[in-house]
């Protein structure tokens, strides 16, 4: 057998390569299995292109993904943006609203007060310290403002006094202060006491009427207005201006007269609008 393969290994080979060559060309004639060298560069490549396509596929799925997140953060900022504006434009409805009710409230107090000269300011600052407690607005000299000017609420209650002005700005004493001191007025009995701020009380909201007369007949419950006189000279204020109900009765820590507790009628710390008395008339 050796001798045999020794004596004609060369015609062996030159068979078996004319063998191969014919199943190249039957295989490629008839489209059936591919040629031995194809298959063998065939087999090496398919891995290669399965990795290939693998890689294109993750691709693709990454910029499909990509480009979906970024249109729906896209959609979203734009829906976001809607709302804040839609939001912005409701509030603005609500805020005309209230400004057109308290001007319809004022336009029936002006009817009932022709005796006042009036101008409306916005409420920029609250300012409420141990010490104070003060509202700033939006007008001053500018709009003919003056120290000692009443302020008041869309419905007439008293807010507090003009302390101090500048060109476009004022501050306004509130009826709580502890330096506030005016004429008051018993609405039912006619009975004139004196309006003052307390320290302790104006934590609370509230301040008192002292110097009730002797015999004064005050109950809680009873409207307070304003005299019209400023204690301690013969300056005014406009008479008749709500300034609160009467809470309690009580001794002073001397226990020699009595004082009233009030609750202003005006609700000062939701103040956005109030309407300063410039001038008025005299009765």
């Amino acid at each position: 057998m050796k001798d045999f393969l020794k004596n004609n290994g060369v015609l062996i080979l030159i068979a078996a390569v004319l063998l191969s060559l014919i199943t190249a060309v039957v295989s490629y004639t008839f489209g059936g299995v591919a040629d031995p060298i194809t298959n063998v560069f065939g087999v090496i490549a398919t891995p290669f292109r399965n990795a290939f396509h693998a890689m294109v596929s993750w691709s693709e799925g990454v910029y499909s993904d990509t480009f979906e997140r970024e249109s729906m953060e896209a959609e979203l900022s734009a829906l976001k943006k809607e709302n804040a504006q839609l939001r912005r434009q409701a509030l603005d409805v609500e805020t005309t609203k209230q400004e057109n009710e308290r001007l319809k409230t004022l336009l029936g107090l002006r009817q009932e007060r022709q005796d006042f000269e009036w101008t409306d300011a916005k409420v920029t600052a609250h300012g409420s310290y141990n010490w104070a407690a003060t509202l700033t607005v939006n007008k001053g000299t500018a709009s003919e403002v003056q120290v000692g000017d009443c302020v008041v609420d869309q419905y007439g209650y008293l807010v507090g006094v003009v302390s101090v002005t500048g060109l476009n700005w004022s501050t306004v004493r509130t009826v709580v202060d502890v330096d506030l001191e005016m004429g008051g007025l018993i609405a039912r009995t006619d009975e004139a006491a004196i309006l003052e701020g307390d320290f302790a009380l104006m934590g609370q909201g509230k301040l008192k009427l002292t110097y009730l007369p002797e015999d004064a007949e005050i109950l809680p419950g009873d409207t307070i207005l304003t005299s019209g006189l400023k204690s301690g000279d013969e300056a005014t204020y406009p008479a008749g201006l709500v300034v609160g109900t009467v809470d309690q009765l009580l001794r002073d820590e001397s226990g020699m007269s009595d004082y009233a507790v009030l609750t202003p009628s005006s609700e000062l710390n939701g103040l956005e609008q109030v309407f300063i008395i410039t001038d008025f008339s005299q009765n």
